[in-house]
């Protein structure tokens, strides 16, 4: 399923010119059958589609719904000019909790379900699906890819992902920032963005999203697939423990979020422009005015210590879900 960056590297560190070179390629061969399907027939391929899309699904359901309080309390900080901390935080989190009750503390989860099960599906069924057209592109078909086609495939699966799906995630965001009163449900928000603001409105923010996504998916992606190439080089273990792929999963959501989080903040500012009472303006305006109000520092990375919490563990899960379900489905295939 995965590929494996590091197996070329191996392959250098083998002793000798000539039998070392050898046997160095026979390994490399060896550990990209342990981890990638043989060619197969379209019947058998478009079950690995399906397989990909319902691994996804869930993953991304599973990990979103683990971290959907914090989630939300990282947005409402991002599009205010509160100065964010660890102790406000927790705090807003238990003011919220006291004033509307334990559930409101998942308030929009339900419009980040319709968003992250697609987005999640499609990013996992795209990535396994652009890794073997690289894969034959580059002429590594049923071997393991090299490190830049590897990191071109995530970049590629979030972008496909996040324009598919960018709506239901301005929606979300929307949610999240305003009272019950204002938004009773998904559809209510899209009918009054609809009607009041327009439906180009829908994509506002779509292109610091996916200035941001590329790098997030491609790193983290890059990331996870690199460190599970490495454990099994030197562990000799074909397949890690389900607690080391959440430990990879989250490393690799700590690098790629950190790469893009100033994006993210941009993206939120645009997204709610029109219900915080910011004026709505473009990613080089809005980018400005946070530098402005707040520094470039406090106000592209507020929050970004929220991330470091949440995101290694809904990419950890993330990633860890998507992999136990690929093998199980396998299984029950086989």
């Amino acid at each position: 399923m995965s590929s494996d960056g590091g197996l070329s590297f191996h392959c250098l560190q083998q002793p000798g010119m000539g039998n070392g070179v050898k046997e160095g390629a026979v390994r490399l061969r060896e550990d990209a059958e342990a981890i990638l399907p043989s060619p197969v027939s379209p019947k058998s391929d478009h079950r690995q589609v399906l397989s990909s899309l319902l691994s996804g699904a869930l993953a991304g359901a599973l990990a979103k719904t683990a971290v959907a309080p914090l989630d939300r309390t990282k947005i409402i900080f991002q599009v205010s000019s509160k100065r964010f901390s660890a102790k406000e935080a927790f705090r807003l989190l238990y003011f919220t909790y006291l004033r509307e009750g334990f559930l409101s503390l998942w308030r929009g989860n339900s419009a980040t379900m319709v968003r992250v099960v697609p987005y999640a599906a499609i990013q996992f069924s795209a990535h396994e699906e652009y890794k073997r057209v690289l894969g034959r592109y580059y002429g590594f078909r049923g071997e393991a890819l090299p490190p830049w086609p590897r990191l071109l495939a995530g970049a590629l699966a979030g972008t496909t992902a996040a324009s598919l799906t960018y709506p239901l995630d301005l929606v979300r965001a929307r949610m999240a920032v305003t009272p019950k009163e204002m938004y009773s449900n998904i559809f209510h928000v899209f009918i009054r963005i609809s009607r009041e603001e327009g439906l180009k409105t829908l994509y506002h923010g779509f292109i610091p999203t996916v200035l941001g996504v590329i790098p997030y998916a491609g790193l983290s992606f890059f990331t996870y697939e690199t460190l599970k190439s490495l454990h099994r080089e030197y562990s000799g273990h074909r397949q890690p423990y389900p607690l080391e792929r959440m430990i990879f999963g989250a490393c690799a959501g700590l690098i790629g979020q950190s790469a893009s989080y100033p994006l993210d903040v941009v993206r939120r500012r645009m997204q709610t422009a029109g219900v915080t009472g910011h004026p709505r303006a473009s990613i080089a305006c809005t980018l400005r005015a946070i530098v402005r109000e707040e520094g470039a520092v406090r106000g592209l990375y507020k929050g970004l210590s929220m991330n470091w919490l949440k995101g290694p563990i809904a990419v950890g899960i993330s990633f860890t879900t998507f992999d136990l379900m690929q093998i199980l489905l396998r299984r029950l295939q086989s």
